[in-house]
């Protein structure tokens, strides 16, 4: 099987994040173990997800790790022109959900693997395929986990991410938060006598706001990022229940995007300093008032210096010089803070088309991948 016919075959799978992943998984291992590899299969507490870590090569020294996540983005009130899981081909592209984000990628990932069977390796080849990352690089954990306990910590990470085949040396964090938020309900024709919960959420909002816009006049740029500075938004909320009812309760969902030099749990607890006054300015008159901030999850950002050995590593394979820097975060910044590995993201596809309806590849950009792959067995076959 080549590229294409194996990402035919995953992109069959409907792997969206509420879905397990463990039949396409079972594909991956198929191939695998044809390959003659070392297969691990780390599932999740429910049995219904997991991660596969695989290895070719010999096993007693260091290697180089080929990272992808298996799981996709919802295609529910997209509007697709082709059946989002089943590949189409036209004009040279090839349509379906997970082409660009990153189904291709595991694709040549698993032709690499196949070719490499018939090689004797001196540098091992690691393949990390992992769940659960677009709900927030939840599922890698454990598979991290795993390789903190192994003999030997890999020599580099290249995580597969649509990068054009470009190299990019890094990503912002992220927090996922929330925010739960407790008033006291009334008739609205008596409105003075309870406490709009609505209200208190714009009053944190607003100071979301303050410190996005403190942040983007006065605080540290990086000029490789399409938005320079970290980043704060709200992109849920709930509240109320009729118009003539003083809501008692609302929520809303918020995150931060970082740059590696801003900490964001500064941020997360200027916002829990507003809120203790937003609820000291209303106790004494109404003692339940609650505001509630959680973080749902979080991951690090990835800041790969460029003249890393990883930076330079990939280069030689794909021949391109530009490094930059990517908006969208990926499961790097895990590998690089956990096991202090030298990571960086390089893959086919753009994420302009990732997470749209009717998502594509050009097919130019899985010969890419697989030519950079060929070199990379190459290196790995007289040793790096």
């Amino acid at each position: 099987m080549n590229s294409i016919q194996i990402l035919e075959k995953l992109i069959s799978f409907d792997t969206v994040s509420s879905n397990s992943n463990l039949e396409l998984l079972s594909f991956c291992e198929k191939l695998l173990k044809d390959a003659s590899a070392e297969i691990t299969l780390i599932k999740n507490k429910e049995g219904t997800k997991g991660n596969l870590f695989a290895t070719i090569g010999p096993s007693d020294k260091p290697g180089i790790i080929l990272s992808g996540h298996t799981d996709v983005v919802p295609v529910k009130e997209q509007t697709w022109a082709t059946n989002p899981f089943k590949l189409t081909e036209k004009n040279n592209k090839l349509y379906g959900r997970g082409t660009a984000d990153m189904k291709s990628f595991i694709a040549c990932a698993l032709h690499t693997a196949i070719k490499g069977s018939s090689m004797t390796l001196t540098t091992p080849l690691h393949f990390a395929f992992s769940y659960d990352e677009e709900i927030g690089c939840v599922g890698v954990r454990s598979l991290i986990d795993m390789l903190k306990e192994a003999p030997f910590n890999p020599l580099f990470c290249i995580i597969g991410e649509p990068t054009s085949m470009q190299v990019a040396a890094g990503h912002k964090g992220k927090v996922n938060a929330s925010v739960k938020i407790k008033g006291k309900e009334a008739h609205s024709a008596l409105a003075p006598n309870g406490l709009n919960s609505i209200y208190l959420a714009t009053n944190l909002i607003n100071e979301i706001q303050n410190i996005q816009s403190n942040i983007m006049n006065n605080s540290q740029h990086d000029e490789d990022y399409e938005v320079p500075y970290t980043t704060l938004q709200v992109g849920k909320i709930e509240g109320g229940v009729a118009v003539n009812i003083v809501p008692s309760s609302s929520s809303f969902l918020f995150e931060i995007r970082n740059l590696f030099d801003d900490d964001p749990e500064l941020i997360l607890q200027k916002l829990k300093n507003k809120a203790n006054d937003i609820v000291k300015s209303h106790i004494s008159k109404f003692p339940d008032t609650q505001i509630e901030i959680k973080t749902i999850n979080q991951y690090p950002s990835l800041n790969t210096s460029k003249n890393a050995g990883v930076i330079n590593f990939i280069k030689s394979l794909t021949g391109n010089n530009s490094v930059g820097k990517v908006s969208f975060g990926t499961e790097g910044g895990i590998f690089s803070k956990e096991l202090d590995l030298e990571t960086a993201i390089c893959g086919p596809g753009s994420m302009e088309q990732g997470h749209k309806p009717d998502e594509y590849i050009e097919k130019s950009q899985i010969n890419l991948c697989d030519q950079m792959l060929d070199n990379l067995l190459e290196k790995l076959r007289f040793g790096i």
